[in-house]
């Protein structure tokens, strides 16, 4: 959106003769993904179903991912762990609106989810003094101020997703303890327990752990489908190779881990970034920017069916007949089956993340 056509319309705004401004009004992205310009800046971009680069608003700071408000064209831009800032954005003005700062003691772990109706954020933070994982709540309309939080159900919550139809959370505890004075060095790595747990109304009404022979699998990435699924990628801490870095679970269920060969296995160098559902919840995408690969699972069978090899790939959600992929060297791309298409690659190194809008 140009500026001449901010103008306009914060004009109308302030006269008070224009609806609210709405996602159309920022250039009707799809996308959201933070990125490294080649000067060394960061920002904030909107990127349309086409691929095209809609907006792209300046960052302070590395970006790792965003949350894009459910009605409003308004984002929050995470710092990359261990950050203790986020940007409010107004994506129609190309300006923060407000500035997010984690309390004395706690940082951010780079993810936020909105409430269904928009009137809250939840954010992922780490106690660190006291070791253990907590979810900030900040009220939207009085200016993103926090007036809440409440545990985690484990250590170190990274991601964070909101059930279907509902506001129940869903946390990926990686259960790995850090703390600023030692940088991003894992504290526990012997001890860590990582799990999910879902919390509804502030208080933890499920968790699921791994086998304990998979104790250093640290669950970090989340997707969920329409249906309540979830979707879980890990980063494995052990000495030996993992068994699996991909898993499902449905509340009130045990875990399932996805079946991966271990040729491919050991090309996902023990990391998974990014993971996908696709849009009928039949295939899951997950990527390994360390291993330069994507991989797709039958979420029926629970098994690898394809691999697609791609530079530093790890950005991933799901596109109406595939889905989107970006990487650290500028691509955008299209993946439909094993095949890429709709290539498009910027002058921006994207980060971890790609959010749907």
């Amino acid at each position: 959106m140009n500026t001449g056509r901010r103008r306009f319309l914060g004009g109308l705004l302030a006269a008070g003769l224009a609806p609210a401004p709405s996602w159309a009004d920022a250039g009707s992205p799809a996308y959201l993904a933070a990125a490294g310009k080649p000067d060394g800046s960061y920002a904030l971009c909107g990127i349309s179903a086409a691929l095209d680069i809609v907006f792209e608003i300046p960052l302070p700071v590395r970006g790792h991912a965003a949350a894009g408000h459910p009605t409003r064209p308004e984002a929050v831009a995470f710092a990359r762990r261990p950050g203790t800032v986020a940007m409010v954005i107004d994506c129609v003005k190309g300006a923060p609106k407000a500035t997010l700062r984690a309390p004395e003691g706690r940082h951010f772990y780079g993810h936020g989810a909105f409430s269904a109706d928009g009137a809250w954020l939840f954010t992922t933070e780490n106690d660190f003094n006291a070791g253990r994982g907590v979810i900030g709540v900040w009220d939207v309309a009085a200016g993103y101020r926090r007036v809440n939080e409440f545990d985690s159900g484990g250590v170190g919550p990274h991601d964070i997703k909101r059930m279907p139809a509902s506001d129940v959370l869903v946390i990926a505890n990686g259960g790995i303890d850090t703390h600023p004075e030692s940088g991003r060095t894992k504290l526990n790595i012997p001890t860590m327990q990582p799990n999910l747990s879902y919390i509804e109304d502030g208080r933890v009404t499920e968790a699921v752990s791994l086998p304990a022979d998979l104790h250093k699998n640290s669950i970090r990435h989340l997707d969920v489908t329409s249906s309540g699924d979830v979707a879980f990628g890990m980063q494995w801490q052990g000495g030996a190779s993992a068994t699996s870095l991909v898993g499902l679970h449905k509340r009130g269920q045990a875990m399932v881990l996805l079946d991966t060969p271990d040729d491919d296995l050991r090309k996902l160098d023990g990391y998974i970034g990014s993971i996908a559902f696709s849009k009928d919840g039949r295939s899951i995408a997950a990527t390994s920017p360390r291993g330069g690969v994507l991989h797709l699972y039958d979420a029926r069978n629970t098994c690898l069916k394809d691999s697609v090899d791609l530079e530093d790939v790890c950005g991933v959600v799901p596109h109406s007949d595939g889905f989107t992929v970006t990487s650290g060297t500028g691509l955008l791309c299209g993946l439909r089956g094993q095949n890429l298409k709709s290539r498009s690659r910027a002058k921006h190194a994207w980060d971890n993340h790609l959010v749907l809008l």
